[in-house]
């Protein structure tokens, strides 16, 4: 049996029985996260010229636009939802740079819309398995060098979850698979510019799962061989270093969704560990912006490239923000926390955080690499003389280093107090939290599509 039958035998037969306790309770933080910041990131720059556009596309009303509540087909309404739920750069990311459940999610909720609803139990399953795949496709650092992890990894998440929910067959899933693997692509030149194609990328992702899953229900067919085939998915990314081995292990027994990242701040995961060594230093000694004179931030060489350039406002000054260490410290130092509204527009071009980034360098590292993908040496120097070194070789909210229950839902409910629609209140909020809880128990998954609409 080939790779590719492999891992379309096991979208299709997977059970919800079969899928370990511990990765049912990561799935349902996923989730819960993607919900919050879809409700925070619906008016977010662009959003709303996004669910402007899927409305003059119009169509057959199959699925919703969240929050806005317009019915849309299937795959634009996927579309729309995944660039609100990733516009603010807060749901769950992998190591190096995947974000799968902004686009998984939203995928798996228009695909359950378009097949007129499913259980909790199911829908649960399709998420489960769809974010399982993304991981598993994930890639390392040499091999994407430069493309955006989510575009080339997560399509075949997206498509799996939006193919268990349309019962696809396991031919017909391995055709949407293989469809998927011609969408794969986009690049990290979007993140270090500052372009709201970040978003749009995670947008096409969701839009392509919906998509390749209708279309191959329907008898188009993919190259067979997307993933070991001469010019497929381990060569063509890869590099012709990373081949089935990686995939099929343990697959369908040990998942490997405790892979994913949970970010404690609301900016890129380059930046989480600079951002928590400052305000620790805050909370240890007391440290105030006025005392600095200097700050250096020593980062992994691959991180440096995407948050250690220098900071501009240009034209979308808050996804500049995301995705600068040296903002991030500066703001963190200033505010002494890092919360969503530190991200808008204004916040962002505060004279005073933005006086404390002239004091602040970041330096690539090479010698940090041995010590794990986010470590970072964070050197304070203040005017007085004196100098703290602080260093860290594993971020709050990576694997080995995981958020607390207490910390999933106050990233949930910051989202909730930041959003600015009219589902943005407690009673929804709540709503939301006891549905993912309870999400076996539900005789149909739409009821999370009523619990983001203005009632």
């Amino acid at each position: 049996m080939s790779t590719e039958q492999e891992i379309a035998g096991f979208i299709h037969r997977a059970s919800p029985s079969e899928i370990p306790t511990a990765a049912l309770s990561t799935i349902r933080d996923q989730l819960l996260g993607v919900l919050g910041t879809t409700i925070a990131g619906a008016t977010a720059e662009g959003c709303q010229t996004v669910v402007e556009t899927v409305r003059e596309l119009s169509g057959k009303p199959e699925a919703s636009v969240l929050i806005y509540g317009d019915k849309v087909p299937a795959q634009h309404a996927a579309l729309a939802n995944a660039v609100m739920a990733r516009a603010l750069d807060f749901e769950d990311s992998m190591v190096p740079g995947a974000h799968a459940g902004a686009a998984v999610v939203p995928a798996a909720l228009a695909a359950t819309e378009l097949a007129g609803g499913v259980s909790g139990v199911d829908f649960l399953t399709a998420v489960s398995v769809g974010t399982e795949i993304a991981v598993r496709l994930n890639l390392g650092e040499p091999e994407y060098d430069g493309f955006d992890p989510t575009g080339v990894s997560v399509p075949f998440g997206a498509t799996a979850a939006a193919s268990k929910i349309l019962d696809l067959s396991e031919e017909e899933t391995l055709n949407a698979l293989a469809l998927a693997f011609c969408r794969c692509g986009g690049s990290f030149q979007a993140n270090v510019d500052g372009a709201l194609a970040v978003r749009m990328i995670q947008g096409w992702v969701a839009e392509t799962g919906v998509t390749c899953a209708r279309l191959a229900g329907r008898g188009i067919t993919g190259p067979r061989n997307f993933l070991d085939g001469v010019y497929g998915y381990f060569h063509l990314f890869g590099r012709d270093r990373v081949g089935a081995e990686k995939v099929l292990s343990g697959l369908g027994t040990d998942y490997q969704v405790d892979k994913l990242v949970f970010k404690k701040y609301p900016s890129c995961g380059g930046t989480q560990s600079s951002t928590e060594l400052i305000l620790d230093l805050i909370e240890e000694v007391g440290l105030q912006a006025d005392e600095v004179e200097h700050i250096e931030i020593r980062l992994v060489p691959y991180l440096y490239k995407l948050v250690g350039h220098p900071f501009e406002l240009g034209s979308n000054p808050k996804v500049n923000a995301q995705f600068s260490v040296r903002w991030c410290v500066a703001n963190a130092l200033i505010r002494r926390s890092s919360k969503l509204a530190h991200f808008e527009p204004e916040a962002v071009s505060d004279p005073a955080v933005l006086s404390l980034i002239d004091k602040i360098d970041a330096v690539p590292d090479a010698a940090l690499d041995a010590r794990g993908h986010t470590a970072v040496d964070l050197r304070v120097t203040t005017k007085t003389g004196k100098e703290y070194l602080r260093q860290t070789d594993l971020a709050p909210g990576f694997p080995g280093n995981p958020l607390t229950a207490e910390e999933h839902l106050q990233r949930f409910w910051g989202c909730i107090s930041f959003g600015t629609s009219a589902v943005a209140n407690v009673q929804k909020g709540e709503k939301i939290v006891s549905l993912v809880k309870h999400l076996e128990e539900l005789d149909d998954a739409r009821v999370l599509v009523s619990a983001l609409l203005t009632e």
